[in-house]
């Protein structure tokens, strides 16, 4: 209770600094968050470098809107909704323009399981709701260690990219950045329910991925 009491209060100084034109607060908001903005908006994007332009426009936004942020919602939720409006008006420039939220639903209607939908418990489980039922092969000796070689980071790596856009994004901010699924649902503005179906449909593949690889070793 008491560090929420000091994080509430840490981020009300920060906002009223940032009101007032201190350069060393802004500074400390691009410290805590650049790294992780770049990484969400290249979920979005295709190449680091839109993804890095993303971010700058991203902090010019924030810039130019932080006297009309009323802390409704936290900081970090708020410079997360601009990102991310930001990085679908760059990608739709090549795109057709669709809101989060109906790529979202396009995804989950239209795609099917990654993996057999049997080595799953149902989503209405009371205890594990999608969690495995039946679990995947188990790797051979030493699978641990290879898991944490950057290799295997490669195969994950290229697993996420490979992955529709809505899945990339959700997986990205849940299980890179650390979001936790409200401030995910926040951001993106989706349903809890649709967020952890994306979520799980990533994660799945991911895996699949992951298991394909180890079981090759």
């Amino acid at each position: 209770m008491a560090d929420e009491i000091d994080a509430e209060r840490e981020e009300r100084e920060l906002v009223e600094a940032l009101k007032a034109g201190d350069e060393s607060a802004f500074a400390t908001l691009v410290e805590r968050y650049h790294p992780s903005l770049v990484r969400v908006a290249r979920s979005y994007v295709g190449s680091e470098a839109i993804a890095e332009e993303v971010a700058q426009d991203t902090w010019v936004g924030a810039l130019n809107g932080i006297d009309r942020f009323e802390g409704r919602s936290t900081v970090k939720t708020w410079l997360y909704r601009i990102l991310t409006n930001r990085a679908l008006t760059r990608r739709d420039r090549e795109r057709r323009s669709v809101p989060f939220s109906a790529l979202a639903a396009e995804e989950i209607d239209g795609d099917s399981a990654a993996l057999d939908v049997e080595r799953f418990l149902p989503a209405d489980h009371p205890q594990w709701p999608l969690h495995w039922a039946v679990a995947p092969q188990t790797w051979a000796a030493g699978g641990e260690d290879r898991a944490l070689a950057a290799e295997a980071r490669e195969v994950i790596d290229r697993a996420i990219d490979a992955l529709p856009p809505a899945q990339r994004t959700v997986i990205t901010m849940r299980d890179i950045e650390g979001f936790s699924s409200e401030d995910v649902c926040n951001v993106l503005e989706i349903t809890e329910s649709n967020q952890r179906v994306l979520l799980h449909r990533a994660r799945t593949r991911v895996r699949a991925a992951l298991n394909e690889y180890m079981v090759d070793q």
